[in-house]
């Protein structure tokens, strides 16, 4: 079995957890909110005053993961509650620039028209400077999801690394093409 599997996860205090067997949902509620996760009903989780336990009926493969991914759901749950997820995209380009209206954020990432993406609920989305996003929520998976989607629209392009991408993310270029002139025979006849 496991060794970090076996580990208890302590609830830190301020939190509240109730597990419905029923249904296998286990609710979070903390001061940032509320989240419910579905468990694999396979995998057991046993909620004592102050800790939670998973186990797995087996050692099968299928088994091994879903006890690891059920631990580790129910940490960001833990993490989310208390202190929030959040993504930050930076944009890229001349005229390129973001803006909060409402709950929606609009971008102007060099077509002829504002793209326009409505936020889910319990996503907030914050410009810090017109070329910096900062979205963030409570539920790690949507807060992921949403900067994923944001980053589809004008993914970076190799040559000029136009577009939107992560804080600190890595583009690798491309060179362009060669002038002509440049390489003797290369031009046209």
């Amino acid at each position: 079995m496991s060794r970090l599997g076996k580990r208890p996860i302590q609830i830190p205090s301020g939190i509240k957890v109730s597990l419905d067997s029923k249904l296998n949902n286990l609710t979070v509620e903390g001061p940032k909110g509320k989240l419910v996760q579905k468990i694999h009903p396979d995998i057991s989780v046993e909620v004592s005053n102050d800790r939670i336990l998973v186990k797995r009926p087996d050692d099968s493969n299928l088994h091994k993961s879903l006890h690891g991914l059920s631990r580790k759901l129910i940490i960001n749950m833990f993490a989310g509650v208390t202190t929030g997820w959040q993504k930050n995209l930076e944009l890229e380009g001349v005229g390129y620039r973001a803006q909060v209206e409402g709950r929606k954020l609009s971008l102007q990432i060099g077509f002829t028209h504002p793209v326009e993406i409505a936020l889910p609920e319990g996503i907030n989305a914050e410009v810090v400077k017109q070329t910096a996003i900062t979205i963030s929520g409570i539920d790690k998976r949507l807060v992921g999801q949403v900067a994923a989607d944001i980053r589809a629209r004008r993914k970076p392009e190799p040559y000029k690394g136009k577009g939107i991408r992560y804080a600190g993310e890595y583009i690798r270029r491309k060179v362009g093409k060669a002038v002509a002139a440049a390489v003797p025979g290369a031009g046209a006849k």
